[in-house]
């Protein structure tokens, strides 16, 4: 027995495509298959299963356990929930692996699968391995047996296990993602006074697009802050492993500035940690984490590869623009919005000022959103190749650790490729308006030799 997969849905981080079109449940049972026959290969006997709340995960979730099982996998079924508490289920229930059924910040009509195994996550190469296994039929076979654990409880217990923080008023909206319920037992653990809109879990999303990472989305978030007067607000995505915050008055904490808010307090209890953050991060951040006396590390763009980098510098804190940030410090490694939230509640407390006040003292700086513009797809690595030699062979000043990030008297721009969608992704920031603009004349030049024009993609 065979399969072949759509080549769109292996992606770099995961398996994700639109549901009856490029992904069907025969995906899922292969991917099961698959997935079983590489975890017995190295040893593991028993994963944990979770889903999100769209209409198809129920039945790509039973699909994907079917292969799991006929692969010769034990599966514990951890029901609906968000991502990190099926990363939260692999590290305490003492499984080999897990895998979650979600599209994550997707439209509804998305799905996918995140997988972990021996404590790593599967990305990347060991994605079209997958993809190469069921082609070849190459599947292990066995008779596995299910069983189910509730572990939500146990999960947002542990969210605030060791919280330090103080009493605030504070606005959520899950976004009616799969993290609704768990942060309607969170504000219930937590002090102070807490409003909560859209937690109930509905997998259409009626409300808003679960992505908290785009402004618009925030609208009903900001409305509640000001109706409420609350202290901050938080938003998270379909599978609530990203966060999105707002300040008192409504203005946007980007994924770096979230991160340099917790930064200052990690570095309180280890001094001279690494800290990670993506290339699309302010040099802003970089610049405080020195200044901390802490040690900044660019990083490559993906919460796979982050995660990756930070077990082999053992950093306790990393974060990307996208809004997920990854603790070590206190917890497992893993991105998990719920806990940065937390984190964020107690570290704005520990500053002795308000969310507010930490935003308006952070340096200011001028910057584009992130833009993303399509190219076709044999093309865009090569985009970016012919952009670094360029500038390499001018003597500009270039980072490459993931694409072309150029630091210039203005400020810095960067290009680099997707690796999950036919584009080419830019940013410049720069001191004001005018260093911004040619920051950005800049980009344009250098896609323009390489008969590229930056016209904007559809998210």
């Amino acid at each position: 027995m065979t399969h072949k997969f759509e080549p769109t849905i292996l992606r770099e981080y995961d398996v994700r495509g639109i549901v009856g079109k490029t992904l069907h449940k025969e995906d899922a049972y292969a991917l099961g298959r698959s997935y079983a026959a590489l975890a017995r290969e190295e040893g593991a006997g028993r994963i944990a299963v979770g889903r999100d709340g769209r209409l198809h995960s129920p039945e790509l979730e039973g699909a994907l356990v079917d292969g799991l099982t006929e692969g010769g996998l034990d599966v514990v079924r951890v029901g609906v929930g968000p991502s990190p508490m099926l990363y939260y289920a692999t590290a305490t229930l003492g499984v080999d692996g897990g895998i979650q059924v979600t599209g994550s910040h997707n439209p509804a009509d998305y799905n996918g699968f995140k997988m972990l195994l021996k404590g790593r996550s599967v990305f990347g190469e060991e994605i079209q391995q997958l993809g190469r296994r069921a082609a070849a039929g190459e599947w292990s076979d066995g008779q596995g047996g299910t069983s189910e654990a509730d572990v939500l409880d146990a999960y947002v217990d542990r969210l605030v296990e060791d919280f330090g923080g103080q009493p605030f008023r504070i606005a959520w909206d899950p976004g009616n993602g799969a993290g609704g319920l768990a942060v309607e037992k969170l504000v219930e653990r937590l002090p102070g006074e807490h409003f909560v809109i859209n937690a109930e879990i509905d997998g259409t999303f009626p409300s808003h697009h679960p992505d908290p990472t785009v402004e618009a989305n925030l609208a009903q978030l900001k409305a509640l802050v000001a109706a409420k007067q609350c202290d901050m607000g938080f938003a998270f995505d379909g599978d609530a492993d990203r966060i999105g915050a707002v300040d008192s008055t409504g203005r946007v904490v980007w994924g770096d500035q979230i991160l340099m808010i917790l930064a200052e307090a990690v570095l309180q209890d280890i001094p001279g940690a690494t800290i990670i953050a993506d290339v699309k991060a302010s040099k802003t951040l970089f610049d405080r984490v020195e200044k901390l006396g802490g040690r900044p590390l660019m990083w490559k763009t993906g919460h796979s590869l982050i995660k990756s980098k930070m077990k082999e510098t053992e950093a306790p804190l990393a974060g990307e623009m996208s809004g997920h940030i990854f603790f070590k410090h206190r917890w497992y490694g893993f991105d998990d919005a719920l806990y940065a939230s937390v984190r964020l509640i107690e570290a704005v407390g520990r500053s002795g000022k308000s969310l507010t006040e930490l935003m308006d003292a952070m340096p200011t700086a001028v910057a584009t959103p992130e833009m993303r513009f399509p190219v076709d797809e044999s093309r865009k690595f090569d985009v970016v190749r012919e952009v670094l030699h360029r500038l390499q062979a001018a003597g500009a000043d270039v980072d490459d650790v993931d694409g072309a990030r150029v630091t210039t008297p203005d400020g810095w721009w960067l290009l680099r490729a997707s690796n999950t969608q036919d584009v080419l992704v830019g940013r410049a920031e720069a001191a004001d308006q005018d260093g911004l603009d040619r920051l950005v004349a800049q980009l344009d030049g250098q896609l323009a030799k390489s008969g590229v024009e930056r016209t904007e993609a559809a998210h």
